[in-house]
C-alpha cells in the first residue's frame, strides 16, 4: 500500500487528500460527541431532574465525573485533560505523535463528564480528538514531522469547523493557539479540512447557526467608547479566568493526591455549585442564547431564587448580583470537574463567562443612564474572553461572527477582542494553553530562532566521546591518557561518577614533558573549576544563554545527582541548529 503511494501519488496531493478525509472524521467525531451529549443530558433531565428544583443536581455530577474517572484510569490508563496542551506538547516534544486512543477516548470522558452536568467544555477534547485523527493518518502514511504537524492542525481545524460550524474559525483557531506557520504550503490542506468538517456539519445538523440572535440590534457609532470599555472588563476577567484556574488546578493536583480524595472533593464541590446557581450546570449554552436573545431572567429557572417574593422586590439588584457570582464561581467549577476526573476544556466556560460579563457590563450602563443593548454587549463579551483567555483575538471575532450569526457586528467584536488582548498581555505573555509548556521552555511559538532551540534535545548534541580522569592519578598516568585521547578536554570524576572538574590540555602542556615532576602533581591539583555545568533536562535556549552569559565553547553537562554524562559544545549545537533549521523552513 504504501510502495504503491509512493509511486503513483505525489506527496503535495496525498497531503491534500489527507487533509479531506481528515476533515470528515473530524466532523464525524464532533456530531458522535455532541450526540452523546444531548442523549445523557436528556436522560439525566427528562427522568432524573424533571421541571422542578430537586436534589438530583446534587448527585448527576458526581456520576458523570466518576465515570469519566473510571474510565480513564481502568480503560485509557491515560491522561487526556488538557487537549489543547496535549497538543501543543506533541507538537514541541514528541515529533507531532499523539497516541490511537485519543482519537476515540475524549469522545466517551467528556460525552460522559458533560453529559451528567460537569461544568466545562467539549470543543477541546474534540480538538484532541482531530489533531489525533490527523497525527494517526499521517503517521500510517509514513509522511515526516513537519508534515505531521501540518495533520494535526487539519484535524483542529476541522475539529472547531465541524463542532461550531464555523470553517474561518477552524482555520485562525489552527494558527494563532496551535501557532502555527500561515504559508502557501498549509494554508489549502487547513481550508480543505475546515470547509470540509463544517459541510458534513451543515448536512448532519442543519445550516442554523448554533447561537442565532432572533433580533439584530445594529450597532451605532456613538456607543464605541462603551465598547472600550467593554473590552477592558474583558481583559481583566479574563486575567481573573486565567489566573485563578491556573492556580486552582495546581492546588487540587499538589494539596490532593488520592483519586477518591479528589472525587469527594470535586464532586461535593461542583454538585453544591449547581444546586445553588444551576447556570453552572453542563456547557451553559442555554444561558448564552438567553441573554443574547434578551432574556435574562430565564437564567434564574429552577435556581433557589425562583418564585421569591424578596427576590422580586429586589429583581435587578438581585439579578445582578447573582449573576457576578456565577462569574466568580464558574472557574472554581470546571476546575472541580476536571480535577476531580472529568473531562472538558475551557471553550464553553470562556464564551460562558464572556456572554455574562458583556450582559453584567451592559446593564450597569444602563442603570447608569446610558442606552447600550445588552444583546449585542453579551454577544461580544464571548469575544472579549475568548480572546483574552486564549489569546487570539482572530479567533474569537470570526468564531463568535460565525457562531451567532452576528457578522453585522464585526466593528464592535474587533474592538473588544483587540482592546481584551492587549490588555492581559499587559499581564500574562502565553495563554492558559501555552503557559504550561512555556514555563518549561517546551513551547512551540511563531519565532522560527526559538521554534528551533525548542525542537533540539540535550541528546542531540551530547558528545560521549571524551576520555575521563580521577583526582588521583598522577601527571604520569595523566600523560598516557593524553598520548590516547584525540580531545583537549578531560572531565575529572570521582569513583561514584560526579564530576569534580575538568582538566584542559593547555594547563599542563607546560610540564607534561617533564618527566621529573610526573610523581609529583596530581589530577586533582591540576584540575580547574568549569564555567558552568549544565543539567540534562535544560531547555536548549537556557544552555545557549548559558554559552552567552560564560563566553565558554565546552561547557559539562551532569544529571540531577551530578553525575558526569558528557560534554556539549557550542559548534555542535550550530550545526544541529543550521540541519533543523533547513528542515523546518523547507516549504
Amino acid at each position: 500500500m504504501i510502495e504503491w503511494r509512493e509511486r503513483h501519488i505525489s506527496e503535495k496531493h496525498l497531503v491534500l487528500l489527507l487533509s479531506f478525509f481528515v476533515g470528515v472524521f473530524s466532523a464525524i467525531a464532533a456530531a458522535l460527541l455532541k450526540s452523546l451529549i444531548h442523549l445523557i443530558q436528556q436522560f439525566v433531565e427528562n427522568r432524573l431532574i424533571g421541571d422542578g428544583h430537586t436534589w438530583w443536581y446534587l448527585i448527576t455530577p458526581i456520576i458523570g465525573i466518576t465515570l469519566a474517572a473510571l474510565f480513564v484510569k481502568y480503560v485509557v490508563r491515560d491522561d487526556i485533560s488538557h487537549g489543547i496542551t496535549k497538543i501543543l506538547y506533541a507538537i514541541s516534544q514528541r515529533k507531532s505523535i499523539i497516541k490511537a486512543h485519543n482519537m476515540w477516548s475524549s469522545i466517551i470522558g467528556s460525552g460522559l463528564t458533560i453529559g451528567f452536568g460537569g461544568s466545562v467544555g467539549a470543543e477541546a477534547p474534540i480538538v484532541l480528538t482531530g489533531a489525533a485523527i490527523g497525527s494517526n493518518l499521517a503517521k500510517a502514511f509514513r509522511l515526516d514531522q513537519k508534515t505531521m504537524m501540518l495533520m494535526i492542525g487539519c484535524g483542529a481545524a476541522g475539529a472547531v469547523g465541524g463542532i461550531f460550524k464555523a470553517p474561518i474559525a477552524g482555520l485562525v483557531f489552527t494558527l494563532e493557539v496551535l501557532m502555527m506557520d500561515l504559508t502557501m504550503t498549509s494554508v489549502a490542506p487547513l481550508l480543505i479540512s475546515s470547509v470540509t468538517a463544517t459541510a458534513i456539519s451543515y448536512i448532519l445538523t442543519g445550516v442554523e447557526p448554533m447561537f442565532p440572535q432572533m433580533t439584530n440590534y445594529q450597532w451605532q457609532i456613538t456607543n464605541i467608547p462603551w465598547y472600550l470599555v467593554l473590552g477592558l472588563v474583558c481583559g481583566f476577567v479574563s486575567l481573573y479566568f486565567t489566573r485563578g484556574m491556573n492556580g486552582l488546578e495546581r492546588w487540587f493536583k499538589h494539596a490532593i493526591t488520592n483519586m477518591w480524595a479528589k472525587l469527594l472533593v470535586g464532586g461535593v464541590t461542583l454538585s453544591l455549585l449547581i444546586y445553588i446557581f444551576p447556570p453552572l450546570y453542563g456547557e451553559g449554552y442555554d444561558v448564552i442564547r438567553q441573554l443574547i436573545n434578551n432574556d435574562s431572567l430565564s437564567a434564574l429557572e429552577n435556581s433557589p431564587l425562583e418564585h421569591n417574593e424578596w427576590a422580586a422586590r429586589n429583581g435587578t439588584w438581585l439579578l445582578l448580583t447573582y449573576f457576578g457570582f456565577i462569574v466568580l464561581f464558574k472557574i472554581v467549577a470546571s476546575v472541580a470537574t476536571n480535577g476531580a476526573g472529568g473531562v472538558g476544556g475551557i471553550f464553553a466556560p470562556s464564551l460562558f463567562m464572556g456572554a455574562i460579563t458583556g450582559f453584567l457590563t451592559a446593564r450597569i450602563m444602563n442603570m447608569s443612564g446610558l442606552a447600550v443593548p445588552e444583546a449585542n454587549f453579551a454577544l461580544v463579551g464571548m469575544a472579549g474572553l475568548m480572546s483574552g483567555v486564549m489569546h487570539a483575538p482572530l479567533t474569537g471575532i470570526f468564531l463568535i461572527a460565525e457562531l451567532t450569526g452576528g457578522y453585522h457586528l464585526f466593528m464592535p467584536l474587533m474592538i473588544v477582542s483587540v482592546i481584551s488582548y492587549l490588555t492581559i498581555m499587559l499581564f500574562e505573555p502565553h495563554s492558559l494553553y501555552a503557559m504550561r509548556l512555556a514555563q518549561k521552555g517546551e513551547l512551540l511559538t511563531h519565532n522560527k530562532d526559538r521554534n528551533v532551540l525548542t525542537l533540539l534535545k540535550m541528546d542531540n548534541v551530547l558528545e560521549t566521546d571524551l576520555t575521563v580522569v580521577f583526582p588521583e592519578m598522577t601527571l604520569g598516568e595523566l600523560v598516557k591518557v593524553i598520548s590516547e585521547s584525540k580531545r583537549n578536554i578531560f572531565p575529572v570524576i570521582d569513583h561514584d561518577g560526579r564530576l569534580r572538574g575538568i582538566l584542559l590540555l593547555d594547563e599542563v602542556r607546560n610540564i607534561m614533558f617533564q618527566p621529573r615532576l610526573y610523581k609529583r602533581f596530581t589530577v586533582g591539583q591540576l584540575m580547574t573549576s568549569p564555567p558552568a555545568v549544565l543539567r540534562f533536562d535544560l531547555p536548549m535556549d537556557k544552555v545557549m544563554e548559558t554559552f552567552e552569559d560564560t563566553g565558554a565553547w565546552n561547557l559539562p553537562v551532569v544529571d540531577q545527582d551530578r553525575r558526569y554524562l558528557g560534554f556539549v559544545s557550542k559548534s555542535k549545537i550550530f550545526n544541529s541548529y543550521r540541519h533543523v533549521l533547513v528542515h523546518f523552513s523547507e516549504e
